[in-house]
């Protein structure tokens, strides 16, 4: 295969919009943390942190999930053998590697909550995904955690208003999760998930996902109820919050699988946006 499509595989692999929201998420949790943004290097190694242990979950992801996506996503790389096993299991290791060195060049307790997130993320692959509420919140935990490293890598620990916005990025990957998993129904079945949506059906478990997006905007709002934030946050944060439940609204009726893809994406999308473009605001305007 030429240098080039092999390079493409691999980017494919780490999905790698994933991995560029963990490391946003790690610098918005610095600026909460700190009421500003560190020095550049700061901010550098708390990106590559983020980036780079997401794209080791994202890797292992892919590698344990490949009879799954034989069925529900076939077009993925290593599903479509466009990357071989040892590939895949050595780029893993290697972001995950990279990733370790970055926390242990920040500060020892970043290193210890670093490798325990990349422990959490890798079991879940592993093993817990088939126990389905009970690996989405394994995953949850996971995505929430960016934003604890992001104030611990400044020195920091969780304020009031940054525990907030943890509680926003959990339950809205909770309910991505279970959005997720109502979508590909036909691989987790095969596979033997004990997903939400198998348990209780689609639609239920749907309405559960629609919740946990409705919480979200509420959880948006506090910092603006409780006078913490001004217009620099609320205007972008208010519009995301329009759109998180228009794309809700799709989700819910979506007509076929990628239709719901599509609304998760959007979703996925316009709270990472909107989340961050608030908070920039707030700490640069």
């Amino acid at each position: 295969m030429p240098l080039a499509r092999k390079i493409s595989a691999f980017i494919q692999l780490i999905r790698p919009e994933l991995p560029l929201a963990a490391g946003l998420c790690v610098l918005l949790g610095q600026a909460v943390a700190l009421g500003g943004f560190p020095p550049f290097s700061t901010m550098l190694l708390g990106f590559l942190l983020g980036f780079l242990l997401s794209s080791s979950a994202m890797v292992f992801n892919d590698y344990f999930d490949l009879e799954v996506d034989r069925v529900n996503a076939p077009q993925r790389p290593y599903a479509a053998g466009k990357l071989t096993t040892a590939e895949v299991i050595v780029f893993g290791l290697l972001t995950a590697l990279l990733g370790l060195l970055t926390a242990a060049a920040i500060r020892p307790l970043v290193l210890g909550l670093s490798l325990l997130t990349w422990i959490l993320g890798f079991g879940y692959n592993w093993r817990f995904k088939s126990a389905g509420l009970w690996g989405n919140l394994c995953v949850s935990i996971s995505v929430a955690m960016t934003f604890i490293l992001g104030g611990l890598s400044v020195g920091q620990t969780p304020n009031a208003i940054l525990w907030v916005f943890i509680a926003v990025v959990f339950f809205f990957d909770l309910g991505e999760e279970i959005a997720g998993d109502s979508m590909d129904m036909a691989g987790d079945e095969k596979r033997g998930v004990r997903s939400l949506a198998l348990r209780v059906g689609k639609a239920a478990a749907l309405r559960v996902s629609a919740a946990l997006f409705g919480l979200v905007v509420v959880l948006s709002l506090i910092p603006v109820f409780t006078g913490s934030v001004g217009w620099a946050y609320a205007v972008p944060m208010g519009i995301a919050d329009v759109f998180i439940l228009f794309f809700t609204y799709r989700l819910m009726h979506a007509p076929n699988r990628q239709a719901g893809h599509n609304a998760m994406r959007a979703l996925y999308l316009t709270a990472t946006a909107g989340l961050g473009l608030a908070i920039l605001g707030h700490y640069l305007l």
